[in-house]
């Protein structure tokens, strides 16, 4: 079945036609367009005087994936909701799903794929019912959001709600159901395993049997739990640099309380806050709360440290990484619609 949207449309053997006499004449090959070619292969001298073929699309890839953290902010509310030895997560999480489809697109607009579409007029609509649009249909090299930016590439334009319902399944037009994203958290697994956090292993539950993903290096969990108790019980927080959060990454800050109020939206928080006593567990799902209401705004709210005089730098901290990238402020305000879907969320499902 051919397929334009694919991109694999290039034919395989050159084509041929015959004259009426019968000989042979090749099919005339199609000009391309100088502009629209892509970079040609470039070559570098090695040590023993021989030259070595590179792509320079894959250094610039690899250039921007080096930036980016170990675990997408879908691996990591999965891996706070995934039970450590037993290796799957609760039957009776109805939550998860849809968080994880927001996390998709939040995770597009934070790598700048997509934003809102610049129109004034759209502050005339609620957040989540503004329309997005891709702005760069390069690849990220993870599968679900490639899948996802595809979709969005080749779909009419939606507003931000609309495509979190349509991948969660949560639609009546069955025109539509082909934007389903399935298997979406078995999918997330198995890349946990891939980059070495999860392994698989084979359970028997009574009448059958079921691959289930226990971890592997329990490091990845640790530091998330890490960042939550941070974010949400310490006055000045601090998030020291590491292959799941490197240094040089856009948005540190803003990419924690995203990730913390997506695990919240997910019923998966407590997980990340087992080592805290009663009234402490308390005390951060009141701050939670507070973090989910200023950041489901655009612009975000400011504050001081809250109620409780928590994270009394993150205001600032969030402030800092917005000014720095005014020219990404319409990214950001997606970011924003998908935490204001989280807030309705029991009521949606």
């Amino acid at each position: 079945m051919a397929s334009t949207a694919s991109g694999l449309t290039r034919r395989r053997g050159a084509g041929h036609a015959e004259n009426e006499d019968g000989s042979r004449v090749s099919s005339p090959v199609p000009k391309r367009n100088e502009e629209s070619r892509g970079p040609e292969t470039s070559y570098e001298d090695s040590e023993n005087g021989h030259k070595i073929a590179f792509d320079p699309r894959d250094i610039s890839e690899n250039e921007e994936r080096s930036k980016q953290p170990k675990l997408t902010l879908m691996e990591e509310v999965v891996l706070m909701g995934l039970k450590d030895k037993q290796g799957y997560l609760s039957f009776w999480n109805d939550n998860i799903s849809y968080a994880l489809r927001g996390c998709i697109v939040i995770e597009l607009a934070l790598r700048g794929r997509i934003s809102m579409q610049k129109d004034s007029s759209r502050r005339r609509f609620p957040l989540p019912d503004r329309v997005i649009e891709v702005i760069d249909d390069t690849l990220t090299g993870e599968v679900l959001l490639d899948e996802a930016l595809k979709m969005m590439k080749s779909s009419e334009a939606m507003s931000v709600s609309s495509w979190i319902d349509l991948m969660s399944g949560e639609t009546w037009n069955l025109m539509k159901i082909g934007y389903q994203l399935k298997q979406v958290r078995e999918r997330l697994m198995k890349g946990l395993v891939d980059k070495g956090i999860l392994r698989t292993e084979k359970r028997n539950f009574l009448l059958f049997d079921m691959a289930t993903h226990p971890v592997a290096d329990g490091g990845a969990k640790d530091e998330i739990r890490r960042r939550v108790r941070s974010v949400l019980t310490q006055r000045t927080i601090v998030l020291p640099a590491n292959q799941f959060l490197p240094e040089d990454a856009e948005f540190r800050y803003l990419r924690t309380v995203v990730m913390v109020c997506a695990a919240y939206a997910a019923n998966v928080l407590e997980n990340g806050l087992s080592s805290l006593g009663h009234e402490a567990r308390e005390r951060a799902f009141a701050q939670v709360d507070e973090l989910l209401a200023e950041y489901s705004q655009w612009p975000f709210v400011r504050r001081a440290g809250g109620s409780q005089g928590i994270g009394a730098n993150l205001a600032q901290a969030t402030s800092d990484e917005v000014n720095n990238a005014k020219d990404k402020e319409l990214q950001l305000e997606v970011v924003a619609a998908c935490l204001n879907v989280f807030t309705r969320l029991d009521s949606l499902l």
